[in-house]
């Protein structure tokens, strides 16, 4: 059990820092890899210090009256829980951080990949305002050719926006501020 506590504790960090259960805003990542190893411990040692411990109890107590000692069938069933347990932790981990991965659900490809430009160009150029207004309301994009676009996230009051004209049609995709703070819906541009 210990040799898999330890492996699994570090392979969840890995995974709570890659694919963190919650993301804020644009941010690709939540967790650094030392929080989530600290989480990961945690989460860890409550599986196997109270959960395994009750669960070989409850077994032992199940299969008694066999060739060995009680207290050596509870030894081996705590370790074989705990060592399951860690396993279903890791699992739940995962599964926690894949669920929280955005999804970019446009119809075509250049749209998706207008999106992701969004995304790596908002976190690497907006204001900390635009960062934290990722939800459905506050970004908006419009198609103004086949590979081109204008995406707009909007400032907290809603009034203006911060908007980026985005061409995918080379590789990689380009990614221009536009000076404008009007949304799409108000913008005459062509």
């Amino acid at each position: 059990m210990w040799p898999a506590f330890v492996v699994l504790t570090l392979v969840d960090g890995l995974v709570l820092h890659q694919w963190p259960p919650i993301r804020f805003g644009f941010s690709p990542t939540g967790l650094s890899f030392v929080a989530g190893v600290l989480i990961a411990t945690f989460g860890n040692l409550v599986l196997i210090g109270a959960a395994a411990p009750w669960l070989a109890r409850r077994l032992a107590e199940r299969r008694e009256g066999g060739p060995v000692p009680a207290q050596a069938e509870r030894e081996v069933l705590r370790d074989r829980v705990g060592t399951a347990l860690l396993a279903l932790g890791f699992f739940g981990v995962l599964a926690s951080g894949l669920a929280s991965i955005p999804l970019i659900n446009g119809e075509t490809d250049a749209r998706n990949r207008a999106a992701r430009a969004l995304i790596r160009y908002v976190e690497a150029h907006a204001p900390a305002e635009i960062k934290r207004n990722d939800d459905q309301g506050a970004v908006s994009t419009s198609r103004l050719a086949d590979d081109y676009f204008r995406s707009c996230v909007a400032f907290d009051d809603r009034r203006r926006y911060w908007c980026v004209f985005i061409d995918t049609s080379g590789r990689p995709t380009q990614v221009v501020r536009d000076p404008s703070y009007l949304p799409n819906s108000a913008n005459t541009r062509p």
